[in-house]
């Protein structure tokens, strides 16, 4: 119970026998009920207090906002992962406004006033946040099937809104309890400094030896000496491996078969995937219905030499081996961190020419793409810029009309890497035939350059650059590569396959701050109305997104399926090619897709 002053007191004592246990556990429900939290009961407790009021209330709401649909649809157990983030962020929030606002405001009521305000409000917290949350949880159901429905996915859905909050609730209270742990052992190194130094000398050192060790133990320790070195230790030895099923070649114009400048031990696990993988004439003449080359396909393992230029250099010594430069297409393709290399695009070319095509790659990581984001996002560039400076000056020795048509193209931190390989939107254009670029990171320098300098009134989910004269996007390549309507469409062509709802392309640390541009009317063709965004709700959303991304079906999310068909027949068409060529190749490519 409470007295006059609104505190609780223990109840009277009574008499034995006078109150059954039900009565007295009702009695204490009660007490409870009157004031719904807790006060410490002796100084030597650990716990000093209850949850800050106000910290909880902006934890609460930021968990709210997390529910609200983002660029893909999320399982429950990544919404509550969302949702326990954002809310330990919220507290932080709320905890500084908890501090600041005594600060500003001098004038205080009364300690039994403050006591009698902080019950009701508790109180009122109970049962508005119970309710709410039962009916945002609810209402996060409903809009996680309406995205599901507009990216083409099953209605099916099970939605653990029970276990999305006990998740969340779980996740924030270990972000909760760590802050505390590191709170106490600031104030116990503060104490022990002011044995021998002043106040704000003992503050000042403890508050920036707590900042020190926190940071580098998450960053150097936790993530870089755990989580990193064992992602890394883990790609090493998968490196090592080779995908079941997947066997050197025989054909002598791929890189790792018996007659290669290049062993198949030295082409890591990705490379070993792409060159085992190579289309036979065979398979190519089913399409074709005539006689077909062997394609050429040249890969360059970080094991099979000592730096970039020396992969590059030995890759100009394979493409020569092969006769690569002989071909009528010499093709560049960017590498993701792991050394992937999408079959789904590099095929639609070999079959458009008949085999009559080389594509030359080199490895220059073999850590996941998140990982090699964070430890060497240059890398990429550096690789791919010494490859294609590299191949350049070889056909630079060779006359004008003998020389391949040149192409470029990559997927993801693939297309990143081609990028970084050129000064400019224009230097590409003045140096290839033609380009062909999926999914690329927010980071991407052309993307970035072609983006920014679209044309007034284009949207950046689908952005016209130059009048669309020789750079297009398209997530619909059969409509959208036709925008704008008879526009001049002149060559070389560049291509960028962009899904509006491609987490991996709009991903950026300024969500955590800033509105993006994706979010502006009008909104891509699969982003639904209800998406919003919140300060550091929408990045985190967004950065879980990249996560699941392929969780959707193409053309939605991180996933492009067969549109390089497409792409390559805009960028690059045979002499002869026609529209039903294309559909013909496209319903082909969908029926043959390479597992690797």
């Amino acid at each position: 119970m409470l007295d006059t002053a609104g505190e609780r007191v223990p109840a009277p004592a009574q008499e034995p026998g006078l109150l059954t246990p039900w009565q007295q556990a009702g009695r204490r429900a009660l007490d409870v009920l009157r004031a719904p939290y807790w006060e410490r009961p002796h100084d030597t407790w650990l716990v000093r207090r209850w949850p800050d009021l106000t910290a909880t209330t902006v934890a609460t709401v930021f968990f709210w906002l997390s529910l609200t649909p983002s660029l893909v649809p999320r399982p429950w157990y990544l919404q509550g992962v969302v949702g326990g983030i954002t809310a330990a962020i919220g507290y932080g929030i709320g905890c500084l406004l908890s501090w600041v606002v005594p600060v500003l405001v001098r004038r205080r009521p009364g300690e039994a006033v403050q006591r009698r305000v902080r019950a009701r409000a508790w109180q009122a917290y109970w049962a508005l946040g119970l309710f709410f949350t039962v009916v945002l949880l609810g209402e996060s159901a409903r809009m996680q099937r309406e995205l599901r429905k507009l990216q083409e996915l099953p209605p099916t859905l099970t939605w653990h809104s029970m276990m999305i909050a006990l998740l969340a609730m779980a996740l924030c209270w270990v972000v909760l309890l760590v802050a505390r742990v590191i709170r106490l052992g600031t104030r116990q190194l503060i104490r022990g400094l002011l044995r021998f130094v002043p106040k704000p000398v003992a503050v000042t050192v403890g508050l920036l030896v707590s900042a020190l060790v926190v940071t580098f133990g998450a960053k150097d320790v936790v993530f870089e000496r755990g989580v990193v070195d064992l992602a890394s230790h883990i790609a090493a030895n998968t490196d090592q491996s080779t995908k079941e099923g997947v066997v050197p070649s025989d054909s002598p114009y791929v890189s790792g078969s018996p007659a290669s400048l290049i062993s198949w031990d030295d082409l890591g696990y990705q490379g070993r995937n792409f060159t085992g993988s190579v289309l036979s004439a065979e398979q190519i003449s089913t399409f074709t219905g005539g006689e077909a080359m062997e394609p050429v396909r040249v890969y360059v393992g970080r094991a099979a030499a000592d730096g970039y230029a020396e992969q590059a250099e030995l890759a100009v010594a394979e493409l020569e081996r092969t006769g690569g430069f002989d071909r009528e297409v010499l093709a560049i393709a960017g590498t993701t961190g792991s050394g992937w290399i999408d079959a789904r695009t590099a095929e639609p070319l070999e079959y458009l020419y008949n085999g009559d095509t080389a594509i030359v790659a080199l490895q220059y990581s073999y850590l996941p793409s998140w990982v090699s984001f964070v430890v060497d996002r240059q890398e990429a560039g550096r690789a791919t810029r010494e490859l294609v400076d590299a191949v350049r000056q070889r056909l630079a020795r060779m006359p004008e009309a003998e020389r391949p048509k040149l192409v470029a193209f990559g997927e993801s931190m693939g297309a990143t890497a081609v990028e970084d390989s050129f000064d400019g939107i224009d230097d590409l254009l003045a140096s290839t035939d033609g380009a062909l670029l999926v999914g690329p990171p927010n980071y991407s320098p052309l993307w970035t350059e072609v983006t920014e300098g679209r044309d007034p009134g284009s949207p950046v989910w689908r952005p016209v650059y130059d009048g669309g004269r020789n750079v297009r996007f398209a997530q619909y390549p059969q409509r959208d590569l036709l925008q704008p309507a008879g526009a001049v469409w002149e060559w070389p062509r560049v291509v960028y396959l962009q899904n509006a709802s491609d987490p991996i392309v709009w991903w950026s640390p300024e969500l955590a701050v800033q509105p993006p541009e994706w979010l502006e009317e009008p909104l891509g063709p699969d982003v639904t109305e209800e998406v919003n965004w919140f300060p550091f709700v929408t990045f985190w959303q967004t950065a879980v997104d990249m996560g699941t991304s392929y969780g959707v079906a193409a053309p939605h999310g991180h996933r492009y399926g067969t549109n390089a068909v497409e792409g390559w027949a805009a960028v690059l068409p045979p002499a002869g090619w026609t529209d039903a060529d294309t559909l013909r190749l496209k319903a082909f490519a969908e029926a043959h897709e390479s597992p690797y």
